[in-house]
């Protein structure tokens, strides 16, 4: 029996792990164009297809109420071992465009069933201080994310088969983790029968739309502004042409530094309101959009970078306090279909604010770029406190 102090490591390790599989793409991508001999505009294709096949899957599972109608350690095991088998099946054959989409976006439907159902084991184990629990959550998944552009300077390292190897080895270990250390948790309530309008009757609970629709303004924000990081970086050091950056190191340093700010903010849950943490740090990253350009405009490369680090800090650090309040604000049955149908809608949002900054950044200055990003911090602070 696996004692209640080691499951959140376990449950963080094993997440950590599986969402590898989301990631190493990132770093193998340019690999998969050059071994394929596939036109440079796949790398957008590519890169969209797990995020889709996430956004699809997280939507399929929670129509489906998977997460609160059966055992979420197991669905999490099974989840974990298909999506590595999609994920190492990129290294066998000869791959078309179309079968590389198709592998891509399976590998992301599966993954449905491990970013979201972690959160749901970690919310069945820890009714008090989930806050924290769940910042230690995301703050692994903060570190995969920022990974890749470490792995992207040292891709001479590792042929990119072996790292999808190493990827799927890691998944399947991070599924046998949970399926035998961590069995449901001692809070889990299963949903008797299958009930497809869960999925809209949460958003009937006032005190559950205030809080999906925060993190759905902080979602419009989030990746977009991990996406354009380096982009933000090289058009600094081409204003200033006495900034000299390690762009990909600069990249992780200011994406890696959100998993401190998501432990921090973890911790202070355990003190302060969830409600009013998450709006501190929504209105902090907000403010960061705001006054980029000011920033940007500065020939100080230290306080630029420092300026990057904050944000990469507080833009993330409201995310584990969201997915509190959502799983605090629904009935216990209804955790997983309630955080699955929470984070399809808010990575289906993501994809819109990317592809906004992707065409803005032709139209308009670098220095104003983000400026756009405080629409989902301003309409994500309205949903928290307005009244109706």
């Amino acid at each position: 029996m696996t004692s209640k102090k080691a499951v959140l490591p376990i449950i963080v390790l094993s997440q950590f792990f599986c969402t590898s599989l989301w990631f190493v793409g990132n770093a193998i991508i340019s690999d998969l164009v050059i071994s394929f001999n596939l036109n440079p505009s796949a790398l957008g294709n590519l890169t969209s297809a797990l995020q889709f096949g996430f956004i699809i899957g997280t939507f399929i599972f929670a129509i489906l109420t998977i997460a609160d109608r059966f055992s979420p350690s197991k669905v999490f095991f099974v989840s974990a071992i298909v999506a590595a088998f999609f994920n190492v099946l990129v290294v066998f054959g000869s791959h078309t465009l179309l079968s590389l989409i198709a592998l891509r976006f399976l590998t992301g439907f599966f993954l449905a069933g491990i970013y979201p159902v972690g959160m749901k084991i970690a919310s069945d184990y820890f009714e008090k201080g989930l806050g924290k629990s769940l910042g230690f959550l995301v703050g692994a998944l903060v570190l995969g994310t920022a990974f890749p552009h470490v792995l992207k300077g040292a891709q001479g390292l590792f042929f990119w088969e072996y790292m999808l190897f190493i990827t799927s080895g890691l998944a399947v270990l991070g599924g046998v983790l949970i399926v035998l250390l961590v069995p449901d948790g001692p809070y889990k309530k299963t949903l008797q029968k299958f009930d497809v309008s869960i999925c809209y009757k949460v958003f009937k609970l006032k005190t559950f739309r205030s809080a999906a629709f925060g993190y759905f303004g902080h979602m419009w924000e989030l990746y977009a502004f991990w996406a354009f990081v380096p982009v933000f970086l090289k058009a600094y050091s081409s204003y200033h042409n006495t900034a000299d950056f390690n762009i990909s190191l600069y990249s992780f340093y200011s994406i890696a530094i959100g998993s401190l700010g998501c432990v921090i903010s973890g911790y202070m849950s355990q003190c302060f309101s969830s409600k009013k943490l998450a709006a501190t740090a929504l209105a902090l990253s907000g403010l960061c959009c705001l006054v980029s350009p000011l920033f940007f405009m500065l020939n100080s490369e230290i306080t630029f970078l420092l300026f990057l680090m904050f944000w990469g800090m507080v833009v993330i650090a409201d995310s584990p306090l969201f997915s509190t309040l959502v799983a605090q604000n629904v009935d216990a049955a209804s955790k997983g279909t309630a955080l699955t149908i929470v984070n399809s809608i808010g990575f289906a949002i993501t994809i819109i604010s990317i592809q906004l900054l992707n065409y803005l950044q032709t139209e308009v200055e670098a220095k104003y770029l983000f400026l756009v990003l405080a629409i989902g911090p301003v309409l994500g602070l309205y949903a928290l406190y307005n009244k109706s």
